[in-house]
């Protein structure tokens, strides 16, 4: 993906502090399941590790190093192309505005209107205050713990976290969350699902535009996304950390569906393909 030298975003903001939500995370290989899991499906897990309690926080005052900050300069731009894209597309597709994001970059840990967002709790998007919360460890996990290798890869997830924004632009957010405070947990799951693969579907409308608009992209980027999405499916997820895939428990989606509704995105470069409530067949 070319981005060296191009312009970055205005709405990139650095979370420092201490993050709440919960106690300090400890190590160990027993934690391997709930950490991976708790990349990918946007939960903070910090709970989980701690059994619940509260107290305590997550120092976020750890030394920026030269990687972190090629991340935020690589997250910046990244960042300015969704703020192009979806402004031209909103334009085009529905005649109205979009009002972008902010996406608040930390190391450590940090707080968010959701609740404490940490390195265990992986990039997630808060309605709450519309803001997208990245770690800058993320992109070392991406490609060294997921297997999820090349910068395109790190693009995809950005462009994911962004894709709920849009829906909360839309006002699916608000409807779905609604529904499944309302239903069963199998119930919610599926919608959850539903949601997960419709920004799985808008992130390849937006590497549909930065390709042809933009021409960024280069030869072998759109194999590095679908590859991120095959590593973090549940499916995969669960196998990886040693568990047997339950479909029931699943929130994301399985590996070939977040391939499919990402490629399906790509092809199509509109939001009305990305309608996965409609769908007959996730």
């Amino acid at each position: 993906m070319r981005g060296k030298g191009r312009r970055g975003g205005d709405n990139l903001k650095a979370g420092g502090g201490r993050g709440g939500g919960g106690g300090a995370v400890t190590g160990g290989v027993g934690l391997i399941a709930v950490l991976l899991i708790g990349y990918f499906l946007g939960i903070d897990v910090t709970p989980l590790l701690n059994g619940g309690a509260g107290g305590g926080a997550i120092q976020g005052d750890a030394e920026i190093t030269e990687a972190d900050q090629r991340a935020a300069e690589f997250v910046s731009v990244t960042l300015a192309d969704t703020e192009q894209i979806w402004t031209d597309i909103f334009q085009n597709e529905l005649g109205r505005a979009y009002t972008p994001t902010t996406l608040v970059l930390f190391k450590g840990g940090t707080q968010s209107a959701c609740g404490g967002a940490s390195a265990q709790s992986g990039p997630f998007y808060c309605p709450l205050d519309k803001k997208v919360y990245l770690d800058t460890d993320f992109f070392a996990t991406l490609s060294q713990r997921l297997g999820a290798n090349g910068d395109f890869a790190a693009a995809y997830v950005v462009a994911h976290e962004v894709g709920h924004h849009v829906q909360d632009e839309l006002g699916i957010l608000e409807k779905t969350t609604a529904i499944r405070q309302q239903s069963s947990a199998d119930e919610a799951n599926r919608i959850s699902v539903m949601v997960e693969l419709q920004a799985d579907c808008f992130s390849g409308v937006w590497a549909r535009y930065a390709a042809e608009k933009l021409g960024t992209l280069e030869q072998g980027d759109i194999q590095e996304a679908v590859n991120a999405a095959a590593q973090i499916g549940d499916d995969t997820l669960q196998r990886n950390a040693g568990q047997r895939p339950v479909p029931d428990s699943f929130t994301h989606g399985t590996s070939e569906q977040r391939q499919r509704w990402l490629a399906t995105g790509y092809k199509a470069g509109t939001i009305q393909a990305c309608d996965t409530f409609a769908a007959g067949d996730l």
